[in-house]
């Protein structure tokens, strides 16, 4: 049975407010006002709870009355189409225990604090080069185009064995994937293609292993080639697409606030200042879809068993009770001062992000760089002008024109 809402129910995913372009939509806002959990409404009409609140998210996202598996006829969806795109190939993400944490066993080796920290030599070679290529051409350049999306795309190709000139095939379907009004058919044959590449790729890999991650899991015995096709386009798909949009939003961010950028170029602030981009930011605006199997009482509220829940990231990490205080600008300003350092940008629970070491190192090495290498930076346009993605899962910048 489930809950009948007492008041009209926002239609999710919302809209951006172009005004203010780094906050998330006016409606998750709004709905955080009034409390931790309201009602919402799916695209397919049916109801969903929103989830705003710090704690209230928290517990959703580690508590397993809350199921993660995306194969549960119930459990809800953000886009029209998504359940048969997703359900049938579901990757590890969209997956319970035990089933998720063998799979997720399988890559998480390569994202260790320790393994990522003896890639930084690497990635601040990628960087450089990529900084040194831009700066050659001159100014304006678009850093989106130029550094923000090839310093992930190459790091994440050169992890997992993918070619990198093949690079604009899989970032256009990788774009297609994420938009949230897309065509389910165009969806669905953009994951295809990119699930045959991956095959392929892994079935050429099984007979001439590397050292990445496709040989490894492509010599497995216990896994389809299905299977590795599918870790592989998670992996691929979000090790580019994240990390690229806040690159590209920090910088544009920061440029903003100029007094703030000589955080970023402190090696002792540094780490301290990416925890705040990465809490103020919370690219995935949309929220992340669990499904009551139990019934819970959730900040008060009666969540019943087949009820879907919608934890939205974004307002937890604006909570004043954690990140605020007398001593620190509002949570819905940047302030690179801030300890951020309990944000919940990559999830909480046993389903966080596998790849945030890796994040976590890109970002302040790309970030540290930029602004050292070029303390004149700052936008070629005026900030009115700049194209923000706001069709996609994962916000973020589509250009952003810059000069020094």
């Amino acid at each position: 049975m489930t809950s009948t809402p007492t008041a009209p129910a926002p239609l999710l995913p919302a809209r951006h407010d172009t005004r203010c372009p780094y906050s998330p939509p006016p409606v998750y806002t709004e709905a955080a006002g009034s409390g931790p959990v309201s009602r919402a409404e799916l695209p397919d009409g049916t109801s969903c709870w929103l989830v705003t609140g710090y704690e209230e998210v928290r517990t959703v996202l580690s508590d397993r009355r809350f199921s993660a598996d995306a194969r549960r006829p119930e459990f809800p969806f953000l886009t029209v189409g998504q359940r048969e795109i997703i359900a049938t190939n579901p990757s590890f993400l969209r997956l319970d225990d035990p089933e998720h944490a063998r799979l997720r066993r399988m890559v998480t080796g390569d994202f260790l604090v320790r393994r990522v920290e003896a890639l930084r030599p690497g990635i601040q070679q990628i960087v450089d080069r990529a900084l040194d290529r831009m700066t050659a051409e001159g100014a304006p350049a678009d850093l989106v185009a130029h550094f923000a999306l090839p310093v992930p795309s190459l790091v994440i190709c050169l992890l997992l064995g993918v070619p990198y000139a093949d690079r604009e095939a899989f970032q256009e379907r990788s774009r297609l994937l994420l938009t949230i009004n897309a065509a389910k058919e165009e969806v669905a044959r953009a994951q295809n293609e990119l699930l045959d590449y991956l095959g392929d790729l892994a079935t050429r890999k099984r007979d001439r292993p590397g050292d990445d991650i496709l040989s490894r899991l492509a010599t497995r015995d216990d896994l389809t080639p299905r299977q590795v096709a599918t870790t592989g386009l998670l992996l691929l798909v979000a090790g580019h697409e994240t990390t690229a949009n806040m690159i590209g939003l920090s910088t544009a961010l920061v440029l903003r606030h100029p007094e703030q950028a000589a955080r970023l170029a402190d090696p002792a602030t540094l780490p301290g200042a990416v925890e705040e981009l990465l809490r103020l930011l919370t690219i995935v605006h949309t929220g992340v879809p669990r499904l009551a199997v139990e019934d819970v009482e959730l900040g008060g509220t009666p969540v019943r068993a087949g009820e879907g829940v919608i934890a939205m990231l974004s307002t937890a990490n604006r909570d004043e009770r954690l990140f605020g205080g007398e001593d620190r600008l509002p949570t819905d300003e940047l302030d690179l001062g801030r300890d951020a350092r309990r944000h919940v940008a990559f999830g909480f629970g046993v389903h966080q992000c596998l790849g945030q070491p890796l994040a976590r190192a890109e970002l302040q090495i790309a970030l540290a760089t930029l602004f050292r290498r070029l303390p004149g930076l700052r936008l070629a346009v005026p900030e009115s002008e700049l194209d923000f993605r706001t069709e996609a899962v994962i916000y973020g910048l589509r250009s952003l024109p810059v000069s020094w």
